[in-house]
């Protein structure tokens, strides 16, 4: 396939960026869409050009890197797909395709379709684990969790904080994130003796880090390529309401 590219090209933060446009040549239908990156920035080195700058690492849709709005979708067209994952079977020859990075007030970009994520960092450091003491570890059945109960857990479990919820929502909101992160550890023992205390920091964190309200779009459920349910922001509403509560300890 012979493509056309319009790539977001930026040298810096405070540089001014462009759309500019490159020929994908001889692009095979088995290769991802950064593997087609990966040849086109040879054949810029080549002409003494510079290569376009993307995230990547594990290119295995599990470290939520590759952060790319293609087409004006995060990671694409195809659902429940990281760009590592998309491969360009899923275009057609003579295709334009239009990319460009996250857009956020909380992701300002930092060269081509790099952007900063250190506030989703924030967002857990805040409160984004346990910090009980938990010994060794446990016997399996130790701690009974019903098979619902860890169903659950997993499910919220499965977000790779790539931050395609908040590319896709229109108020560039991180609720469905941070709900992810709260709900998973509001589920289990382990995480209940922290709860009130989590839920408060986190999204104490998400509003100081400059993200947008939540106003029910659903748009983070349709861009997440892990498929994060909105029913985990309903959770984090309740466990914030239950927060504000006073508890049988006084607080």
């Amino acid at each position: 396939m012979n493509l056309t590219l319009h790539v977001w090209r930026q040298k810096g933060p405070q540089a001014k960026g462009k759309l500019e446009t490159y020929q994908a040549k001889n692009v095979s239908p088995d290769q991802s869409f950064l593997e087609m990156l990966d040849e086109v920035n040879d054949d810029l080195i080549k002409s003494g050009k510079d290569p376009i700058a993307f995230d990547h690492d594990c290119r295995e849709g599990i470290c939520g890197m590759c952060s790319q709005v293609i087409n004006g979708r995060p990671h694409g067209h195809e659902e429940r797909t990281t760009v590592c994952q998309l491969h360009m079977r899923q275009f057609n020859d003579g295709d334009e395709i239009f990319v460009e990075p996250w857009r956020a007030k909380a992701f300002p970009i930092q060269k081509d379709l790099i952007v900063d994520r250190s506030s989703l960092d924030a967002i857990m450091q805040s409160g984004g684990y346990t910090s009980c003491h938990t010994g060794g570890v446990p016997d399996g059945n130790t701690f009974p969790i019903p098979k619902p109960v860890a169903d659950y857990a997993m499910d919220a479990a499965e977000c790779i904080g790539c931050g395609a919820c908040i590319a896709a929502c229109p108020n560039s909101s991180a609720m469905l994130y941070t709900s992810a992160k709260v709900a998973q550890l509001a589920a289990l023992p382990q995480g209940k003796p922290e709860a009130r205390k989590r839920v408060k920091a986190m999204t104490e964190a998400l509003l100081a880090e400059g993200f947008g309200n939540c106003t029910n779009h659903y748009e983070c459920e349709a861009a997440c390529p892990k498929g994060i349910s909105v029913k985990f922001i309903a959770k984090l509403n309740r466990e914030y309401l239950k927060s504000m509560m006073p508890s049988s300890l006084g607080e």
